[in-house]
Order: structure tokens, then C-alpha cells, then sequence
């Protein structure tokens, strides 16, 4: 039996932080029914990969859900939502404040329906505080936290590629709603968590931010040269690259064995990790020179054996059919309607002994499974085509 097995969420979700939230519980077991505009909403159609154009972003995040249209803002496209609600323990809707109670997604509106409901929400900034009316994307909290102006170089800030604001704001998100699920089964209660963009990547960098605050070291960008410890860099072999973390005496030792040159074992300014990041040029300059006469399976071959972590630098291509990718199953081939082969979707990226969290049910088409869930609230057939000439469904 699955996990959530007894929990219906309603997915309002727009791209990354509503709809990994809504994945992540789908994996879990609940029921998670994915509500989207009649044609569609934005974030089905990200960077499209069949010939309708559906998005491979969808793809990603809307594993193991039903789908199902909806127009709320026509009276009986309220009158069906009302009976969603009914039906419903949580509701995910990352969309703004004034936006929700003109959907009828408001707290206090959903409230009125199911006294007991959990409400899921995400912002950019939060719902107060000067910027509490704004929108913003992930980008904007990786600009505002810190990380553009650590990422780059020192005459370049620059934003990472992968949205991982949105992610972190979905994986807390999820913690959120298992917590409220958890505290009405003890108390009967539902309530009402909010993420936010901003304080999810405030939260990845608040080591960096106490740094800032007590020391006022002022730090700026290295590119891929780390600054608290070393060798921690991105290093070219003979034919690619190669990224090697060094963290802590153990692993320095070690380093420096493998380097067979023990004197930097004894000079002070390698002594300790911070020593070390504050003369991580030099480390690096030596660890280059030491790549450069290997391949990248050969300098591999070596740090593994002298247990060095690193990783090789592999193109989005090279990450799709890595062994340890394929072994571990982390990306399944998954059946699209459009699509030319199957789809490389990942899984939930957490391993249960007690659970199935596989996929068991593909991405939905737009409105896939809309007359089944009608049906299953009341609506008869004659009733559903209704709906459907009004465009409501």
C-alpha cells in the first residue's frame, strides 16, 4: 500500500515550485489530480519536444497525476471546483495572492467549502514585506540571495542553469504539506503553509550570509575554484574535465600523497581548510598540472583509488546514458503520446524499503482524465458535454 494512499490533492500548480510539489506527493501515493486552463496552461508547452508542442519541463513534473481542465472563473466552472474542494485534502496553487481569491483559491474561501483543507501555496518574496506584491522567478532569488554575485567570476555575476530555487522551494513545500497532513490527523486541523523563493535560497546560502555577517570578508566569485577548501575545482584532463572536492586534513592528506609531495603537508599556509581556500591558486595550479598528463578515466582510476571525490564534467547527452544513471534507474523511459521514443523521466529521487514510489502513471494529456473525475463527482454524461460546449472543462 502506497504512503499517501488516502490523500486527493488538487494541483494548480504553474511550472517548477506548485507542480514538484504535487509529483512528489503523486509518488508518494496520494491522488494528485493536475488542473490546468482549457487549452492548457503556460507551463505545459516549456520548451517543446513533440510536434503539438508539449514541453519537456511538463514532462518532468507531472509524473504519477491525472489531468483535468478547468475554467473557475465561469459560475459553473465554480460550482465543479466546489465539489473538487469538497472531495480534496490538500490544494497546491503557486500563483499570487490576488490571484487566488479571484479563482477562489484564497485560504478563507476553500475553508468555507472544507473546513479542514491544507492550502500549499509559494511566493516569490513572501506575502508581506515591501516586495510581498511582487512576482519573480527563480532567477530573482538566486540574484537576490547572494548566489549571481558568488557564481561566475568577480566581473561577471551569473545565474546556475538549473532552477534549483524552484526545486528547494518544492522539496520544502512537500515537508510542509506532510506536516500539516500529520498535524490534522492528530488534531483535526487544516492550515495553510506558504514557501517562498527568496527564503528558500537564502536558506542555501546562510552559511556564506553568517560568514558575511560575522567576518565581513566581502567575498567574490572564483569561478569554479572554491574558497574554503582545496583542491576544490574543475580541472581539464588530456580529453575533458574533470571536478575534484577536497574537504577536511583526511581527505588533504590523502591529496597530497597522491600528489607524492608531502612538503604540503607541512607548510602553514595549507594547514588547515581555510588556510587552504584562502591559497586555493596554488593547489589548483598543481592539481592542473597533475590532470593534465592523464586522461580523464585515467585521473579517475587514481583519485577513486586514493579516495579523492570527484566526478567527471559530462554533457547532458553523456548524463543520459551514464552507467551509474542506468544502473541505479534514476531516469525512466517513459511513453508519451507525440513523443518519437520514450522520455527520460526521473523518478522520486529518494529510495523507500517500505514503499513503491515508482511511476505508475505517464503524464497526462491536457484533460486526460476529465470525464473520469467528473463522473466520479455526480456529473453525468449529458451534463459533462454540457460543460464542455461552454468550454467550463
Amino acid at each position: 500500500m502506497s504512503i499517501l494512499h488516502n490523500i486527493r490533492v488538487l494541483d494548480f500548480g504553474r511550472y517548477i515550485a506548485g507542480p514538484f510539489c504535487g509529483a512528489l506527493l503523486a509518488d508518494l501515493g496520494a491522488d494528485v489530480i493536475r488542473i490546468e486552463k482549457v487549452d492548457g496552461s503556460e507551463d505545459r508547452y516549456t520548451a517543446p519536444v513533440t510536434e503539438d508542442g508539449q514541453g519537456s519541463a511538463y514532462m518532468a513534473l507531472n509524473r504519477n497525476k491525472r489531468g483535468f481542465t478547468l475554467n473557475p472563473r465561469r459560475p459553473q466552472g465554480q460550482e465543479v471546483m466546489r465539489k473538487l474542494v469538497a472531495t480534496a485534502d490538500v490544494v497546491i496553487a503557486n500563483l499570487p495572492p490576488d490571484t487566488l481569491a479571484s479563482m477562489g483559491l484564497d485560504y478563507a474561501t476553500l475553508t468555507a467549502i472544507k473546513p479542514n483543507i491544507i492550502l500549499t501555496t509559494s511566493t516569490a518574496f513572501g506575502s508581506g514585506g515591501p516586495y510581498g506584491t511582487r512576482v519573480g522567478f527563480d532567477g530573482v532569488a538566486q540574484a537576490m540571495s547572494g548566489n549571481m554575485h558568488l557564481t561566475g567570476y568577480a566581473d561577471e555575476p551569473m545565474k546556475n542553469y538549473f532552477p534549483y530555487v524552484d526545486y528547494t522551494t518544492a522539496a520544502l513545500n512537500t515537508v510542509a504539506t506532510l506536516a500539516a497532513i500529520i498535524h490534522r490527523m492528530n488534531t483535526g486541523e487544516g492550515q495553510h503553509v506558504e514557501g517562498c523563493l527568496l527564503a528558500s535560497a537564502l536558506t542555501v546560502a546562510n552559511g556564506t550570509l553568517i560568514e558575511q555577517a560575522m567576518l565581513g570578508n566581502n567575498r567574490v566569485a572564483t569561478g569554479n575554484r572554491g574558497q574554503t577548501t582545496a583542491p576544490s575545482d574543475c580541472f581539464r584532463s588530456k580529453d575533458g574535465w574533470l571536478l575534484v572536492q577536497v574537504a577536511g586534513n583526511p581527505l588533504f592528506e590523502r591529496w597530497a600523497k597522491l600528489m607524492g609531495e608531502p612538503h604540503w603537508l607541512s607548510d602553514p599556509r595549507y594547514a588547515t581548510d581555510e588556510s587552504r581556500g584562502e591559497n586555493a591558486k596554488d593547489i589548483s595550479e598543481r592539481m592542473s598540472a597533475w590532470m593534465a598528463e592523464r586522461s580523464t578515466a585515467e585521473a579517475m582510476e587514481e583519485l577513486e583509488k586514493a579516495r579523492v571525490p570527484c566526478g567527471e564534467v559530462l554533457t547532458p547527452a553523456e548524463a543520459l546514458v551514464h552507467e551509474q544513471v542506468a544502473a541505479r534507474g534514476f531516469l525512466v523511459r517513459t511513453d508519451y503520446p507525440g513523443l518519437p521514443r520514450p522520455a527520460p523521466i526521473g523518478r522520486m529521487p529518494i529510495d523507500f524499503s517500505k514503499a513503491d514510489t515508482g511511476i505508475r502513471l505517464r503524464p497526462p494529456t491536457l484533460g486526460e482524465h476529465t470525464d473520469e473525475i467528473l463522473t466520479e463527482l455526480g456529473y453525468d454524461s449529458t451534463a459533462i458535454d454540457e460543460l464542455r460546449k461552454k468550454r467550463v472543462v
